[in-house]
């Protein structure tokens, strides 16, 4: 099972109220399709990140769906708007049990 060694999350610590911030949010993970097979002919059994979202203080902003096709190492990018200062969460969640998550703070003037 493949597991996250390393997350990256590009993101302003500080905005104006109102004001459109994208996030940049790369996770280390091998995503192995379940479509190549070894040497030998067995199958390689499917690890893929599968659902990725970022919650704002409470309240889900973002949710995407990965499937086989995406490569390793997902880079996501999406946009939020600055409401309050907080905390924005990082949540992803795939095959065999595997989930883990991150967090940044925000703070907005």
């Amino acid at each position: 099972m493949s597991k996250t060694s390393r997350t990256l999350v590009t993101m302003p610590t500080t905005a104006k109220k109102g004001e459109v911030l994208e996030i940049r949010i790369i996770v280390q993970h091998d995503m192995e399709s379940g479509f190549r097979h070894t040497e030998t002919g067995q199958r390689v059994p499917r690890d893929i990140i599968r659902d990725f979202l970022c919650i704002y203080n409470g309240v889900e902003v973002f949710r995407v769906e990965l499937h086989p096709a995406m490569g390793a190492n997902p880079l996501i990018i999406f946009s939020t708007v600055a409401t309050e200062s907080g905390t924005l969460e990082f949540k992803w969640s795939g095959d065999n049990g595997y989930a883990s998550s991150t967090s940044s703070k925000l703070t907005v003037t």
